[in-house]
């Protein structure tokens, strides 16, 4: 059988009202696709997820904690050192239990303060101290500037103390 016997067999083959579509359709009906079989088989596989290690998992979440805006804040304007560390105390505990993953404390510049701000200086060492406060800062110009600490909590699952 040479080229011509077999592009005259195709154009009766497809001498039909529906022409080369019936035959193409009629064809992929008695045939299975092979990559729908071997996705049935074998099931999907997701490239990216292949190499995730938890230090990549917890380089993502920084990454995503860094750019998102706080959960929850709390405002100390007011309080004497005490009352903030209560406060503190209190909204960090409460914020754990409730899954919050990003906190700002906003504590003031401490421009009625001699020297430095009291209340900055309670809110550092709160963090420094507490177990499952994480990563700290200060977000320049925006969410208080120098008046504000936004704070990152530790995954519940990992341990405290």
């Amino acid at each position: 059988m040479d080229f011509g016997d077999i592009l005259d067999k195709w154009d009766r083959q497809t001498a039909t009202a529906r022409g080369k579509k019936r035959v193409i359709e009629d064809e992929a009906a008695k045939t299975p696709n092979p990559l729908n079989a071997w996705m049935n088989r074998y099931g999907v596989w997701d490239k990216d997820t292949e190499n995730i290690t938890d230090e990549t998992a917890a380089w993502e979440r920084r990454r995503r904690l860094l750019r998102k805006q706080p959960d929850a804040e709390v405002d100390l304007h007011g309080l004497t050192q005490e009352e903030a560390w209560e406060t503190l105390e209190h909204f960090f505990c409460l914020s754990r239990e409730r899954g919050v993953e990003k906190l700002l404390v906003i504590h003031g510049k401490g421009n009625h303060s001699k020297g430095d701000g009291v209340l900055k200086e309670i809110t550092r060492k709160f963090i420094e101290n507490c177990p499952f406060a994480g990563e700290s800062g200060h977000n320049s110009g925006a969410s208080g500037g120098q008046g504000a600490t936004w704070v990152l909590l530790k995954e519940t699952s990992q341990k405290t103390g």
